[in-house]
């Protein structure tokens, strides 16, 4: 049997299905590959996932965040527990399953007129609903992955490997320091639940146009603030700084009631630490003999993206204005 097929047979002995089972490849991600299942006339989207699997107390607080978000008006796809109540399987090669309800849904573009007013609610009303959070849900302090950068000794083995890649990486290990200067660890008091992982690919819309959020897998503990500044240049900097669509972000976020604020540097450290961390990470599994064929083909392909949007220390600066202009342009203080 193909690994699709010993797929497929493990769900319907999990959740006791009688009907066919269609199946076709969603999206792929660092962590996990999205397959689309047809069940008679129900539609699901089965996860299946490379690394570590989310604990017991991690799923717990998931569907207990995902009811609250829900509750406060954000649309996400259910999870579904198979015939033994498990919102978590493995699978005889090693890999988990999670299974959730399928929306046929499209990506959202970042360049449409609405959209940043359309985001800045949304990221709003996360924040908002978002309880207080100084632990991982799993337990443990705060992920170093959002707010600790590697040591420059970290890249000498990728640094030093023979690709097609290494010259441009060279490029960039050589700005990282003024880059890195700006990460700090958050302050406690600060954190609350958010999603870490808020990029297009994990906002779409529905037939209706209504925005969904999905991939829950990377929510914890972060400062409002550093998630709306990485939000900020997760959709409105694949090169150039779109300033006008971010200010708008900005402005329909503090509307809304969005507790954070972009108001030092040291508020990009969770964008510069994520997007630093992933390009280490995609390096090392590019250059890994022992890796899966298809997760080396991954990893090169998120190195060239990794390389590319990388934010430089003027962009910092650039955004880092822009959000000080619009508070001190605001009627009031703190009110957009």
């Amino acid at each position: 049997m193909t690994l699709v097929e010993n797929l497929v047979a493990h769900v319907r002995e999990a959740f006791g299905w009688s009907e066919d089972v269609v199946v076709s490849a969603g999206p792929r991600g660092a962590l996990g590959q999205i397959w689309r299942l047809e069940v008679g006339p129900a539609r699901y989207a089965l996860k299946e996932i490379f690394a570590e699997p989310p604990s017991e107390p991690l799923i717990a607080a998931e569907l207990a965040f995902a009811r609250r978000a829900a509750e406060a008006g954000v649309r996400l796809p259910a999870s579904h527990p198979d015939r033994a109540g498990r919102h978590l399987l493995e699978t005889p090669e090693g890999t988990w399953l999670r299974l959730y309800d399928w929306i046929d849904s499209r990506p959202v573009e970042p360049a449409a007129r609405s959209t940043p007013q359309e985001l800045g609610t949304l990221l709003a009303r996360l924040h908002r609903c978002a309880p207080a959070a100084v632990a991982e849900p799993a337990g443990g302090p705060p992920h170093p992955w959002y707010d600790r950068v590697p040591a420059a000794d970290a890249w000498a083995q990728v640094s030093e490997s023979d690709t097609v890649w290494a010259a441009r990486l060279a490029d960039r290990l050589a700005t990282l320091p003024e880059l890195c200067a700006a990460v700090a660890p958050a302050d406690l008091s600060e954190l609350i639940v958010c999603h870490r992982d808020l990029h297009p690919e994990n906002v779409l819309a529905d037939a209706a146009g209504e925005l969904v959020v999905v991939d829950w897998g990377d929510f914890g503990p972060a400062a409002p603030g550093r998630e709306l500044a990485k939000v900020l240049f997760d959709w409105f900097c694949d090169g150039p700084a779109d300033l006008g669509a971010m200010r708008a972000m900005y402005e329909a976020y503090v509307r809304a009631g969005g507790p954070g604020r972009i108001a030092e540097p040291a508020d990009f450290s969770m964008l510069v630490a994520s997007r630093v961390n992933f390009l280490l990470l995609q390096t090392r599994v590019a250059v890994d003999p022992t890796a899966e064929q298809r997760h080396r083909e991954w990893a090169e392909r998120e190195i060239d993206e990794a390389l590319r949007i990388l934010p430089s220390p003027r962009q910092l600066a650039e955004v880092l204005e822009l959000a000080r202009a619009a508070e001190s342009s605001s009627p009031g203080r703190g009110a957009l």
